[in-house]
């Protein structure tokens, strides 16, 4: 009998304990997220006999012109002098055209870089900036007894990561809705314990027929208070008001807010929009990449439900060619083009210029 956790459960764990500024331990290398350091951690960090490095995506290590040798990500060399508003400022792009002189930033090109691609999937997991303060363990697993911390071992960690968490069905009720009396809500779980994940049922689809489908992304801002910024709350209701029309379709609503980075990074990025840059532009100077968005949940919740062909509501090339790649058939493309004002224009046309929507 045993009652620890496996691999998924620990990582939850140390999912947690990085947005509450708690350390963990990937292997042998020592993990905190900048963006929930404090002053006491990062001076006990710089007491370590480990050589103290700042880990940021390549995404980011081009913004402040840092030499990322290890191609994905770079390794900034922490000077001794380094202050936890020095630290932040690597991590966090807000000041950046208030400040730009950041360095000379001296990037590791040699030494075992095991563990900090791992570290950085974490934190964006974790919804928190791509950006962890590090240092070298002798003993990784001692260490983490010592101090009461979560050790993960950093392979299994990394293989895990690469995969998506199972989803199962939680529940699913009964639910009028304005657009249809006949309407059903599911719930989906992840054993990874991440976020749910909905689905809204019209009518009685056909499981054997093509179903009108919307993979949808949450936005709270569009979805829920009008913001005028994006087209998310025109498509959704454009998207259920068909699906209305027809009497049948499956609205997949998936948690997955700001194209995959979460709320608070996605303020951040409106916040460089206020700045001048475009939503691809502010994304890549937080140190993401233009959508870190998971489309294959939405083939899995279809196929749960019974459903293998779809006609979908989207105007992104990218959804119909990972509906296919998972085994979901896209028998057509219905496009969804609403919701253009004044306000997100120039959003509307990056996404066609960059993101290749087909709008």
């Amino acid at each position: 009998m045993s009652f620890a956790p496996d691999i998924s459960e620990v990582l939850a764990r140390a999912r947690a304990d990085l947005r509450m500024g708690v350390p963990i331990v990937l292997g042998d290398l020592l993990v905190l997220a900048a963006e929930t350091l404090s002053a006491a951690r990062l001076k006990d960090v710089m007491a370590l006999d480990g050589a103290a490095m700042l880990a940021i995506t390549a995404r980011r290590a081009q913004t402040l012109k840092a030499r990322a040798y290890d191609g994905y990500l770079a390794r900034i060399v922490l000077p001794r002098d380094a202050t936890l508003a020095w630290v932040q400022s690597i991590a966090d792009p807000a000041d950046d055209l208030r400040a730009p002189m950041k360095g000379p930033l001296d990037t590791a090109r040699d030494g075992d870089a095991v563990g900090y691609d791992t570290a950085l999937s974490l934190t964006k997991a974790a919804r928190l900036l791509p950006a962890v303060l590090t240092s070298r363990l002798s003993d990784g697993t001692a260490f983490a007894q010592a101090h009461g911390l979560t050790h993960i071992d950093d392979t299994a960690a990394a293989a895990h990561l690469r995969n998506r968490s199972p989803l199962h069905s939680v529940i699913h009720a009964r639910l009028p809705m304005e657009v249809s009396e006949a309407g059903r809500l599911h719930i989906f779980r992840p054993e990874d314990g991440g976020e749910e994940h909905y689905a809204i049922e019209i009518g009685r689809p056909d499981r054997s027929a093509p179903v009108l489908c919307r993979l949808h992304s949450a936005c709270f801002t569009g979805d829920l208070m009008g913001s005028l910024k994006c087209d998310c709350g025109p498509q959704l209701r454009a998207a259920l008001a068909q699906m209305g029309t027809e009497g049948h379709g499956v609205l997949l609503y998936l948690n997955q807010e700001g194209r995959g980075i979460g709320l608070a990074n996605k303020m951040r990025a409106y916040s460089l929009q206020d700045q001048g840059f475009d939503t691809v532009e502010a994304n890549h100077r937080l140190g993401f990449e233009d959508d870190e968005r998971d489309f294959r949940l939405g083939a899995d919740i279809l196929q749960s439900m019974g459903f293998s062909q779809v006609r979908l509501l989207t105007n992104n090339p990218r959804k119909v060619d990972m509906m296919e790649h998972c085994g979901v058939a896209v028998t057509q493309r219905v496009p969804l083009a609403v919701g253009e004002n004044r306000h997100n224009k120039d959003y509307l046309a990056t996404k066609a210029a960059k993101s290749g929507h087909l709008l």
